[in-house]
């Protein structure tokens, strides 16, 4: 009889990359909500005043003459988000690399429709605020919540396809890298080249570890916080620094997998001729022996493989749900917020994120289709890809994350961002939701 318990069970099941990542991005979701809405009680509630000035206690630390204070919110947009940003750029290596994006002809679809997402929403914004000092907000609507959005289709279960499953992701993926390209092109301060420089130097420092083979991780993470903290002087925002680390990583493994097995194996008989005591303590050569296997393990297993499934879990429920709390607390006056949302700003957002995203994302993808470049998800239909394409409009923290960019030091603007942000990807996401749900209703 098994002496584990069912939940002990439960973390003992095998789970493929992509099935693990579907699970992580699930949990962000439900924690990202949990953490939004309590920002948003808290901001409107007598305790307002000391929610916002928690975020602006500056905290840092000092080395003779030299000093580095930040406000809390600060760390948190710079430096916490710089590890969000490396995860987001090994999930986009990954895809490129073994993903659905690693083909051509399979990745061609959400490629096009994450293009033609982004496109529409920056054209929307841009018709409607051209010209004026809010012009430079383009880029918020064209970001996609890539934990939302997934959690969504999640909830729906075996009502949809997996494979609609699968081209979500690819398009949310795809998304991040041009959320990623935008920030790093078109929203940095005056550079700082000198900055920039030795910020490249430990970019460069860490591709040549990889080439050689180096594998010690700690040789990485030195590199990579200098890299940031040069980059956080640049002009460029210093969450790129941790995309560019991400590229840096190795993503092969140190060993042959094709020669593990049978090694492994002959380790197990070995493992096998030495009796379990009653007290399931082990031989001391058992212990060796496990030891071995467990280097071995780490031998075939790709460095940016680990680092993924390692920090996807602290990410999920620390660094993302804490950014939403620090950047979602808007205060919600019900008697200005009829005006707040028809202004230029709150407009440019939500038509972007509402109507850009459908147009672009079903625009680009019916093209696609109809002129035999791509192939529609296995079974799936163009009414479901319509319906998906609602919840590209989830725009949240992508969203939000550029706002504070494209608006600094501009509080209105970033309120009247960040209220259409939250309205409109609730109205997009329970759209997308009962569509699909309608679909699926019809078909079965």
């Amino acid at each position: 009889m098994s002496t584990y318990k069912p939940l002990q069970q439960a973390f003992l099941k095998i789970t493929t990359p992509f099935e693990n990542f579907i699970h992580n991005q699930t949990t962000t979701g439900i924690v990202l909500l949990f953490a939004t809405i309590l920002a948003l009680i808290l901001a409107n509630s007598p305790f307002a005043d000391a929610y916002h000035h928690f975020f602006e206690t500056k905290i840092g630390f000092s080395i003779g003459s030299w000093k580095v204070y930040h406000t809390l919110h600060h760390w948190i947009n710079d430096g916490l988000m710089a590890i969000f940003f490396f995860v987001v750029g090994l999930e986009i290596k990954r895809e490129l690399l073994v993903g659905e994006l690693s083909e051509i002809r399979l990745a061609i679809l959400p490629i096009l429709a994450a293009i033609g997402g982004m496109i529409a929403p920056a054209l929307i914004y841009l018709s409607i605020n051209f010209g004026t000092p809010a012009q430079n907000g383009w880029g918020i609507p064209m970001a996609t919540d890539i934990a939302f959005a997934i959690s969504v289709l999640v909830l729906l279960g075996k009502r949809v396809p997996p494979s609609l499953v699968t081209f979500l992701v690819a398009l949310a993926i795809v998304d991040d890298l041009g959320a990623v390209m935008v920030i790093a092109l078109f929203y940095t301060g005056d550079l700082n080249i000198l900055a920039l420089l030795y910020s490249m130097g430990f970019f460069v420092s860490m591709i040549f570890l990889n080439l050689i083979g180096v594998r010690n991780y700690l040789s990485y993470f030195i590199l990579a916080a200098g890299m940031w903290f040069f980059m956080l002087d640049s002009g460029i925002h210093a969450t790129i620094a941790g995309v560019l680390a991400a590229l840096a990583i190795p993503s092969k493994p140190q060993s042959n997998p094709l020669h593990f097995t049978q090694k492994v194996r002959n380790l197990l008989d070995d493992f096998d001729k030495f009796p379990i005591a009653t007290d399931m303590t082990m031989h001391e050569r058992q212990k060796a022996i496990l030891q071995n296997i467990k280097d071995r393990i780490d031998s075939i297993s790709s460095p940016a493989g680990v680092l993924e499934h390692t920090l996807h879990l602290p990410v999920s429920l620390l660094i993302i749900p804490l950014f939403a709390f620090a950047n979602a607390g808007i205060r919600v006056d019900v008697t200005t917020l009829h005006e707040m949302l028809t202004t230029p700003v709150a407009m440019g957002v939500m038509a972007g994120l509402f109507f850009g995203k459908v147009i672009g994302i079903f625009g680009f993808s019916y093209l696609a289709i109809k002129l035999g470049i791509a192939k529609p998800p296995q079974g799936s239909t163009l009414k479901q890809i319509f319906a998906v394409s609602f919840l590209g409009g989830i725009g949240f923290t992508m969203s939000i994350f550029i706002s504070d960019l494209a608006f600094e030091g501009n509080q209105l603007y970033i309120t009247e961002a960040k209220s259409a942000i939250l309205i409109v990807s609730m109205i997009a996401g329970l759209l997308g939701y009962f569509m699909l749900r309608t679909l699926s209703n019809k078909n079965s």
